[in-house]
């Protein structure tokens, strides 16, 4: 029992630390504010980081899309309502599934490969160097991913949303038949601005932070060697997924629970 309470206190602690370390890198890199240098730096992560995971963000949205209407469409014909499958798409793609699929997304495709590259950097000692010549490591390469990832993640989830709205007007009215006036007016009257488009973008914001964050401290803080760059991306996307899962529970329960 001692023993056991022993390793709990000792993996507790190791925890804490890394909480740590995470926390005063995110801080430090953050607080260096980007300069006109360093815009180049950002832009190129912008392009590696949201660019380059495009394609997946439209497969995915387009297929996601499609299932939901399929569903809705099945399942309101039988009560005659299928002119609201607009807006069940809609309020379900605006405030949960586009910001949540497309952080996952963005976690097996975008964080891994951040994960991969700085522990690539680190194990031949790269950084080290940087460091030896003057260059301060968080400034030239932790800063302008983090600020990358802060700027690709609500773009993508736009493009998440936009691709899979359409998905489902390929299926809905095209394919099913739905009439394309009921689904539109319908979209039109019930989605408000800022309760599910805004909020939705607030969700994607704050899942592109947290995703970029644990990316880039796993790749920074990883072990030299092949396996401690092998362990440090599966960190990154087991983490990130289920920090993204668990958050947004909580943003969904602060943004439309009803406390009364």
């Amino acid at each position: 029992m001692e023993h056991a309470l022993r390793r709990i206190g000792a993996e507790t602690l190791r925890w804490l630390q890394g909480l740590g370390r995470a926390t005063m890198m995110w801080a430090m890199a953050i607080a260096r504010l980007p300069r006109w240098s360093d815009v180049s730096l950002i832009v190129r992560q912008v392009y590696y980081i949201g660019v380059l995971s495009v394609v997946i963000i439209v497969l995915s949205g387009f297929a996601i899309g499609a299932v939901i209407a399929l569903q809705f469409y099945t399942q309101l014909a039988r009560f005659g309502a299928e002119d609201a499958v607009g807006v069940g798409l809609a309020l379900v793609l605006l405030r949960e599934l586009g910001p949540v699929v497309t952080a996952l997304l963005f976690a097996g495709r975008a964080g891994s490969a951040i994960t991969a590259e700085i522990g690539l950097m680190k194990t031949t000692e790269q950084l080290s160097i940087m460091e030896m010549m003057g260059v301060d490591p968080l400034r030239r390469i932790v800063a302008p991913r983090l600020w990358g990832g802060f700027i690709s993640m609500p773009l993508l989830t736009m493009l998440f949303n936009t691709v899979a709205i359409y998905g489902g007007v390929v299926v809905g009215i095209h394919w099913l038949g739905a009439d394309p006036g009921g689904f539109w007016s319908g979209m039109q009257n019930t989605v408000e601005l800022w309760q599910d488009l805004g909020k939705g973008m607030v969700k994607a914001v704050v899942f592109g932070l947290v995703v970029t964050w644990i990316a880039v401290f796993q790749g920074y803080d990883c072990e030299p060697t092949a396996e401690g760059m092998g362990l440090a991306t599966t960190r990154t996307v087991v983490m990130s997924s289920v920090l993204v899962l668990a958050m947004d529970f909580f943003l969904t329960l602060l943004m439309y629970g009803d406390f009364r």
